[in-house]
């Protein structure tokens, strides 16, 4: 027969580290669900970060510039010296051809001196060495040699900067591509950032953007200011009639620019042909440090180490290509994001 016992009871204290766990997960239950949901940046602290991102690429970009540069000027050198080469080494076979006709005129007259068979051989330097077989040639044969040693030195000479100037060229490709990847990161970074933004906030900033460049251009055009020499009014000219050309990192024009392509390109449009880089150009002409001597079409520099550049259109205006995102637009030089360093009248 079953027994029929009564059901152990849970111990009073296990009742209450029980019911202790309950209330305390309830609480903390209730907190989730109360708890604030972690607020998004705003639209002005999404705008500041992403100039910020902006400035470095900039930043970058002028680097990237420098380097492509040097890299189309190594690869033009090189192509120079490789021509140089191939065309000594011609000569040089010349050369040797025409010491080639001696021996044999030689030979044809009762064989080949011991000296001029020293004088054929491969290595001049060793032959004129030998000081005492000099008297046993003629004039001819002497100048001779002496012309094949001075070619072989030539060209390896050449070879050598050839060499270096290929190294170099190697080390530029490579910051070349390591600038390329920091400027697409910060770009990637900015987006991102953008992309945190609702279709509204999105839509303000660049009528904010918009309204700002209209006001830009209102001011510039308002009042009567100091009209550069010919080139710098030919220059501006050509770059307002970029207004509103996209920005594209190491862009020179004609359909896309970055800061220092436009001022480059606008100025080449005036048949003056100033560096590549924004850095660079700051050596294009004469310093200008007050903005009130400052006339419409002169190269105006930003930031301490001179990153941006745009043209000087009046009243506290520039035209200039600002950052990604944006076009060729007049803007407040209190709008660039740092310092007016000075101006350069090309």
């Amino acid at each position: 027969m079953a027994s029929h016992r009564r059901p152990k009871q849970p111990s009073r204290a296990r009742v209450t580290v029980l019911t202790t766990a309950a209330a305390a997960a309830v609480v903390m239950s209730s907190q989730a669900a109360n708890a604030a949901p972690s607020e998004k940046p705003s639209k002005d602290e999404v705008k500041a970060k992403v100039d910020k991102l902006y400035e470095q690429a900039e930043q970058a970009t002028e680097k990237y510039n420098g380097a492509k540069e040097k890299q189309e000027k190594l690869q033009k050198e090189i192509s120079t010296i490789q021509d140089n080469v191939a065309k000594g080494q011609q000569e040089l076979n010349e050369l040797r051809d025409g010491l080639g006709s001696m021996a044999s005129a030689q030979y044809r007259s009762g064989g080949i001196d011991p000296s001029l068979q020293l004088f054929l051989s491969a290595d001049p330097d060793d032959y004129l060495d030998k000081a005492s077989t000099l008297d046993q040639l003629s004039t001819q044969q002497v100048d001779a040699l002496k012309k094949i040693q001075e070619k072989q030195r030539e060209l390896a000479q050449q070879r050598s900067e050839a060499s270096e100037k290929l190294q170099d060229l190697s080390a530029t490709r490579a910051e070349l591509g390591k600038k390329k990847k920091e400027v697409q990161g910060k770009l990637s970074s900015a987006q991102k950032l953008l992309n945190t933004l609702t279709a509204e906030q999105r839509a303000q900033l660049n009528e904010d953007q918009n309204r700002a460049t209209r006001t830009s251009e209102r001011d510039a055009l308002s009042v009567n200011v100091p009209a550069g020499s010919g080139r710098a009014a030919a220059a501006f000219a050509a770059a307002q009639s970029k207004l509103g050309t996209p920005y594209v990192y190491g862009a020179t024009g004609p359909s896309s620019f970055d800061c220092s392509g436009l001022t480059s390109w606008a100025y080449a449009q005036a048949g003056v042909g100033i560096p590549r880089t924004s850095e660079s150009q700051t050596g294009a002409g004469t310093r200008i440090y007050s903005v009130g001597d400052l006339k419409v079409g002169d190269l105006v520099f930003f930031f301490n180490d001179l990153h941006h550049v745009g043209l000087w259109a009046g009243n506290g205006q520039i035209i200039h290509a600002p950052r990604p995102g944006t076009v060729v637009r007049y803007e407040s030089m209190d709008t660039i994001g740092g310092p007016f360093m000075f101006g350069v009248r090309v």
